[in-house]
C-alpha cells in the first residue's frame, strides 16, 4: 500500500498520542491520562476491565495514589495500522513495561498493549477508544 502525506501525518498523530498517554502516566496526572480517551472507551487489562473515561480516570487516579505512584513507563510502538481508506482509525500495537511504583506495579514481564482510536468527529485530534493489554 502507498502511504499518502494523509496517512503519514494521521501515524504520526497517533504516536503522538500514545507517546502523551505515557507523559501523563509518568506525571502521575489521572485526569490527563483519561483527557486522552473518548468519552465511551474501554480499557482492558490482566484482571480489570474499565468501561468509560470516569472508570479509566477513577482507576489510574487509585493507581498513581498506591502501587503505581513515582513509576515510569517503557514503551515501544511495534506498528500504526491505519484503518479505512481516509485513515480515520487506528490500531496500535506496542510494547510496554512499567518500572518503579510499589510492589505489584505494572503489567506482567512480557505483557503488550494495543490501544485502537479514532480522532472524534469534527476533531482534528485522536483519542483513545479502546485499550487492551495482555501477556504475550
Amino acid at each position: 500500500m502507498t502511504t499518502t502525506a494523509t496517512q503519514h501525518t494521521a501515524e504520526q498523530q497517533v504516536r503522538s498520542l500514545i507517546q502523551d498517554v505515557y507523559a501523563a502516566w509518568e506525571a502521575n496526572d489521572a485526569a490527563a491520562f483519561a483527557a486522552l480517551y473518548t468519552p465511551e472507551a474501554t480499557a482492558a487489562l490482566p484482571g480489570s476491565f474499565r468501561n468509560g473515561r470516569e472508570a479509566i480516570r477513577a482507576e489510574m487516579a487509585a493507581g498513581f495514589a498506591g502501587p503505581l505512584k513515582g513509576s515510569t513507563v517503557r514503551d515501544r510502538i511495534d506498528g500504526v495500522r491505519l484503518l479505512g481508506a481516509d485513515a480515520q482509525s487506528a490500531i496500535v500495537t506496542a510494547r510496554s513495561a512499567v518500572g518503579g511504583g510499589g510492589p505489584g506495579a505494572g503489567p506482567p514481564p512480557g505483557g503488550g498493549g494495543a490501544p485502537g482510536g479514532a480522532p472524534p468527529p469534527g476533531a482534528a485530534t485522536w483519542q483513545v477508544a479502546a485499550y487492551h493489554n495482555c501477556a504475550d
